[in-house]
């Protein structure tokens, strides 16, 4: 373990960094430490860890590679610093969840998926899916051993079937291997004396007949004599020589067996049987037989002749080196890894092409509420002014075939619901009207229309297992593939544990065997052992998706590098927090420098180096308030986070709770992905806090459930709400609000005061001055938005990106407007002594005493330095800003708004991203 006081050489040195609020710090980290960086919320943080730490590290590893590895690269911006020393290559794992693709899973992510696929390729065992049998392929060295195994003395009999070819064919081919004149039928694993004639008419792949006549028999023993052979075995009884072929016998026959070998078993015939058995093959199309005969002297009859009665009866045995089925016939993939992937159109499952679901009519947004009757337009896409027309022909229809128009959808019958559905003669029903619809996708608004009713649906081939269905006969186990991907990590860690193979299986399967058990391992101890291996990465939170990347890097085992992690511990329960030090400890064990941004107790508590910054947010903040170790830490007086930890604050409990105003949302029969059909009651007009284990239902509960089944009820979702049986008490809330953590804006135009619709009064302030009256100048002119008073060289952005090709884009200030995003003559208007670009660069603190005249801006402004962000600029790109300061800018916004009373406000984790005196605050 390195020394955490850096009494060795220094691992990174960080000179004059200027970005965002940082006021040019210097800063020494040591190296192969776990190092922990503090504070408040808007002290600086994210723009020393990611924007100047992580950015250089990042960009001098990306500018190291050739100009067209760049091109396929995140390029960084240089940081505002004026110099990094011992900068290490960076990986930032952040909580945002930025994976789209709807292939990627959990077990793709953590690379199990890879190391399963070469394990079922390798070890795997092919079973029949029709008779259940395992399907192996027996080369000719392995068949010669298992014959040489025999009693010694026993006879053996090899040879294979051979199909009677046209004569005129056999006459004109008759120097063409006969393997490729016809095709030859595999053995079904009967016994001999019912594969061959029989005397019963019939060949041996069971067709009736008259055969191919003697002509045809005997063009296919001379070709067969050419190649030296010279006995058939007849009726599974007597091997005989072609000259005393009787041609009655055969002449009907379509398929001839045709002796390779006969020998006795003896300890040195083992090159001899392998030789029989290759030969057989080649003639008999991959397949061969051999009969096994009683020891010389058990029986009767000479020595060419398989005995009727005697010791023992003759035993056939069939062997194929096909891979495919003895007993069924049915022919089967090779296992390899490609078979098992369904990013893969080899191993992919045809119908679904790999996503394991389809997209089809989903009746329950066809039908969204099941309580309307067909009078009271149920059938939701027909109550369309443009689609009116066939609900008048449904409700026809209905009178004609009497099916009930006023009783409830739920309470028709399922005659009366295909009818709707399927319709008749003279009514095309539901799937009528869209495949209607569909031979007119080629206008926009119908495919959107169509998507409206269409929802996924697990694939009827696969499943949902993704794969092809001979990737799905392969088992490891007894298990097949899907089936180990839909354990969670906990259970697959015991199936795992418990996996018995062969001692060959074992010795090929071991290194794969053991990465696949060390990354559930990573897994689990991040807390994630909930999680199935075919969750979609799509579906994960932030949270859960930093921590998979955690054991990912894990596993990958790199050293020398810098780690840059954004709270890890977001979505943890307390439980769970222990064992994700582990793992960073673990991490930094191995060689690496582990960067924290990080405010649970716990995990500064055990850093190696910590690093607190403050005093304040925003423009307060930016400075290095303490970097020392632990110990020292709690000594620093002017340390806020110090003063939480050594217990002088706390964040105040309430005394007395509110008790509400009687009424309840009661959630019945909630059972979407893992709640088990659980009631939920929510008292209303108080503060409920839904709590839990990572991965037990919180937000399967609220998102999925609670807020769409409300917004459905008031008329707003036409999306799928998750599985529950009802909604009890929801006329008592008049709408529900989702406050998360999305970006409030994606470009820099949006900034706080203009979400807040603050700019608004703030540009009619400055519209009614005397000095913009006179110009003519309206509110508009002072929006960066819309053309008029905005700079038009950069339209009003401040900044112009200059494309660097291969290096990151640079972003310069505009040389028109100076940055300031305004033509001059806007600037030359004031209020109150300032310019509108002025106005814009304040803090919510300054500019609440410039604007203590005007209630409109005040109202709206004066929420954000209750919450907590009085320190950010009215003008902030929104870019800048983090998670939680997006997510309270939004609380902010609806309490500003007053919009309606008995709103059900929804706050997803709304203290991530605060320090202790944010949340005192929160």
């Amino acid at each position: 373990m390195s020394d955490p006081s850096g009494s060795a050489a220094p691992g990174l040195v960080i000179r004059g960094a200027r970005t965002h609020n940082l006021k040019n710090i210097d800063l020494t980290l040591p190296a192969n430490a776990l190092v922990i960086v503090t504070g408040v919320s808007g002290s600086g943080k994210s723009s020393l860890a990611f924007d100047t730490i992580y950015a250089e590290g990042q960009r001098r590893y990306v500018e190291s590679l050739s100009a067209y590895a760049r091109q396929f690269l995140e390029r960084m911006e240089k940081p505002d610093v004026d110099a990094i020393e011992g900068v290490s290559p960076a990986i930032a794992i952040r909580q945002k969840n930025s994976i789209r693709n709807p292939r990627s899973t959990v077990g793709t992510t953590t690379e199990i998926h890879d190391y399963l696929r070469l394990l079922y390729s390798r070890v795997g065992r092919t079973f029949c899916r029709q008779c259940g049998q395992e399907v192996v392929r027996e080369s000719a060295e392995v068949v010669a051993r298992r014959l040489s195994a025999l009693p010694e003395g026993t006879r053996l009999i090899i040879g294979f079937d051979m199909p009677v070819v046209a004569a005129p064919r056999a006459a004109s081919t008759a120097a063409e291997p006969l393997d490729e004149v016809d095709e030859v039928e595999s053995p079904d694993g009967t016994p001999l004396d019912e594969a061959g004639s029989g005397g019963n008419g019939n060949g041996s792949n069971g067709r009736s007949g008259n055969g191919n006549g003697a002509d045809s028999v005997a063009a296919t023993l001379e070709a067969l004599r050419r190649k030296g052979f010279g006995r058939l075995l007849l009726d599974g009884r007597t091997a005989v020589s072609f000259d005393a072929v009787e041609p009655s016998l055969v002449s009907h026959r379509d398929t001839l067996q045709v002796v390779v070998d006969r020998l006795q078993v003896q300890p040195d015939l083992l090159t001899r049987l392998t030789d029989s058995i290759e030969t057989a093959y080649g003639e008999g199309g991959g397949a061969a037989f051999a009969v096994e005969l009683p020891p010389a002297g058990t029986g009767d009859g000479p020595p060419d002749t398989v005995t009727r009665g005697g010791a023992r009866k003759p035993v056939v045995h069939h062997f194929s080196e096909r891979f495919e089925c003895r007993t069924c016939g049915i022919p089967y993939e090779d296992p390899q890894p490609r078979l098992f992937s369904f990013n893969n159109p080899f191993g992919a499952c045809p119908t679904c092409h790999g996503f394991g679901n389809v997209i089809e009519l989903d009746m329950g947004l066809v039908v969204p509420d099941p309580a309307r009757s067909l009078q009271e337009q149920a059938v939701e896409p027909w109550s369309k002014p443009h689609y009116r027309s066939w609900q008048a022909d449904l409700k026809r229809a209905a009178r004609t075939r009497g099916v009930r128009v006023n009783v409830p959808w739920a309470d028709l019958t399922a005659e009366e619901r295909r009818f709707v559905m399927e319709g008749d003669g003279g009514f095309e029903g539901v799937r009528g009207f869209f495949a209607w619809l569909e031979r007119k996708k080629y206008k926009v608004h119908v495919r959107v229309f169509l998507s409206r009713y269409r929802g996924y649906q697990t694939c009827p081939d696969c499943g949902g297992g993704r794969l092809r269905r001979e990737a799905r006969d392969v088992r490891v186990g007894g298990q097949t593939i899907d089936v180990v991907c839909a354990l969670t990590v906990r259970q697959a860690m015991r199936f795992f544990g418990n996996l018995s193979l062969g001692e060959r299986e074992a010795a090929i399967a071991d290194k794969v065997l053991a990465e696949i058990r060390r990354r559930l391992s990573f897994l689990e101890a991040v807390g994630l052992d909930y999680l199935t291996l075919d969750r979609l990465s799509s579906t994960l939170s932030g949270g859960e998706s930093q921590r998979i990347n955690l054991a990912t890097s894990l596993g990958s085992a790199l050293v020398g590098t810098l780690y840059v992690l954004d709270e890890p511990s977001v979505g943890l329960h307390p439980r769970d927090n222990g064992r994700l030090i582990e793992i960073l400890r673990a991490l930094r064990d191995q060689g690496n420098t582990v960067l924290v941004v990080e405010h649970d107790a716990d995990m500064i508590l055990v850093a190696d180096h910590v690093v607190d910054l403050g005093l304040g947010a925003g423009e307060q903040g930016g400075t290095v308030v303490f970097s020392g170790l632990l110990s020292d830490l709690m000594q620093e007086p002017r340390s806020l986070t110090a003063r939480y930890l050594r217990g002088e604050l706390a964040i105040p409990v309430p005394s007395e709770r509110r008790r509400g105003n009687g009424q309840r949302l009661q959630v019945l029969g909630a059972a979407e992905h893992n709640l088990k059909g659980v009631d939920v009651t929510i008292p209303l007009n108080t503060l409920t806090c839904i709590t839990g284990v990572s991965g037990s239902g919180k937000s399967t509960l609220v998102h999925d459930i609670i807020y769409p089944a409300v917004k459905r009820a008031k008329g707003d979702w036409d999306r799928r709400v998750g599985t529950h049986r009802g909604l009890a008490g929801v006329e008592a809330v008049s709408d529900a609000v989702l406050v998360d953590q999305a970006p409030i804006g994606r470009t820099p135009r949006s900034n706080p005061v203009t979400y807040l619709k603050a700019f608004d009064p703030i540009r009619e302030l400055f519209a009614a001055t005397k000095d913009a009256r006179s110009r003519g100048f309206t509110a508009s002119h002072f929006s960066f938005n819309v053309a008029g008073g905005r700079c038009e060289a950069c339209e009003g952005e401040g900044q112009i990106r200059v494309e660097m090709q291969f290096l990151a884009d640079v972003f310069v200030p505009c040389e028109q407007c100076d940055g300031k995003r305004f033509r001059p003559q806007v600037l030359e208007v004031r209020y109150r002594g300032r310019n509108i670009h002025q106005v814009l660069e304040m803090t919510v603190r300054e500019a609440l005493a410039f604007f203590a005249g005007s209630p409109k801006v005040l109202r709206r402004l004066h929420v954000l330095d209750e919450i907590g962000l009085g320190y950010l600029r009215l003008g902030q790109p929104a870019t800048t800003l983090s998670g939680g300061e997006a997510q309270r800018i939004k609380i902010a916004s609806h309490l500003a708004s007053r919009t309606g009373e008995r709103i059900l406000y929804i706050l997803d984790e709304p203290t991530t991203g605060l320090h202790f005196d944010d949340i005192a605050k929160l």
